[in-house]
């Protein structure tokens, strides 16, 4: 037996031992530095192999590889034995005692306003008799303006007023429209709310060039401005409470003949339009009335666009109301600046809890 191989084996004992005294990893990688890193003496033997005598290097590579190999498999058994006990140890040290109360529940979150209000919104409707319907928010020239009795040269219709992507498309600025395209689908008696985005360029503490709307049609036969009204002051009473009243006051929407502004008693003074303190009413300004929406008896002119569809304005009448959710948030809460909405202050939001949500009927 040659001087080198029994270096290598010497080299193997040695290391063996220390693999096996090794108490922790950080030891245990020490160990396989020392005897099988780059500068370990055993790798130092095998890279001098082509300046053995020619005798000597088959029984010294032979020798050298094996001992390789057994130290490798040492470490690996002595690291999967260190790991289990460390994994052990620290299973013992961190015991869960599963008889012990849970940890309080994590809060759940919160709607946010918005979608909170129009959800109420959408409930007090479904519960009498109306369906929800959706539409596009890119809307056609004809569906925005055209079809609901707009004139060529109506303001709103000009690129300071409305979002145009080219001359016949845009960001509709009401949800109006879908009006038309319930009535273009279905043939009367038709009640439906439309309620999602709409667009337009405007913003202050009380507009947003994007902000929520919904949009209320109910068509049939007989259908008359006191049922509109009827239908609003239960609406009012259902969001703002039992004891308000409604008033309706003559206005202008090309799409409605009559056109009423529609406003509801304040909730703040009782509609008295003073405080208990004698105070003037800073939410009614004194009037003791609020405006919450506009709405009106559908013109005739609208039903000519859908007439193929059975809407024959000399045998249907129908009233249409729309109003901003966000004003209906603004007021019902009490937030001072509808910007409010938008920022995402968590100590605002924060502020609404979760309710629970009716599942009503899609058109």
């Amino acid at each position: 037996m040659s001087e080198t191989v029994e270096k290598i084996q010497a080299i193997e004992a040695n290391a063996a031992s220390a693999i096996g005294a090794a108490e922790t990893l950080a030891e245990l990688e020490d160990a396989r530095v020392r005897y099988l890193g780059r500068k370990a003496e055993l790798n130092d033997i095998l890279k001098s192999i082509a300046t053995l005598p020619a005798e000597e290097k088959g029984p010294v590579g032979k020798a050298g590889n094996q001992t390789r190999g057994k130290l490798e498999q040492l470490l690996a058994a002595r690291q999967e034995s260190l790991e289990t006990a460390e994994l052990n140890q620290l299973l013992e040290q961190d015991r869960l005692d599963i008889s012990l109360p849970g940890s309080p529940a994590i809060g759940g979150g919160s709607l946010h306003p918005i979608s909170r209000t129009r959800r109420e919104i959408e409930d007090v409707f479904i519960g009498m008799g109306y369906q929800v319907a959706e539409g596009p928010e890119v809307e056609k020239v004809h569906y925005n303006f055209d079809a609901l009795n707009h004139s060529p040269n109506h303001p709103a219709r000009e690129w300071t007023d409305t979002f145009y992507f080219q001359d016949d498309v845009l960001l509709r600025t009401h949800t109006s429209p879908v009006q038309i395209r319930v009535m273009e689908q279905q043939p009367p008696p038709v009640f439906v709310i439309v309620p999602g985005k709409v667009y337009r360029r405007d913003s202050d503490a009380t507009h947003t060039p994007m902000f929520h709307q919904i949009e209320g049609l109910a068509v049939d036969e007989g259908i008359t401005l006191t049922d509109l009204r009827g239908t609003l002051l239960e609406f009012s009473k259902a969001i703002f409470g039992d004891q308000r009243e409604v008033r309706l006051r003559p206005h202008f929407f090309p799409f409605t003949e009559p056109s009423v502004e529609v406003d509801v008693s304040c909730f703040k003074c009782g509609g008295k339009g003073f405080l208990k303190d004698g105070a003037r009413c800073n939410l009614c300004k004194g009037t003791g009335w609020i405006e919450i929406l506009g709405a009106g008896m559908v013109d005739p002119n609208v039903f000519s666009y859908v007439r193929e569809s059975g809407y024959d304005p000399e045998t249907v009448q129908g009233f249409a109301f729309g109003m901003g959710v966000e004003r209906i948030a603004f007021l019902k809460h009490g937030i001072p600046d509808l910007r409010l909405f938008y920022e995402n202050d968590l100590r605002m939001l924060g502020q609404f809890e979760s309710f629970g949500i009716s599942s009503g009927g899609r058109v």
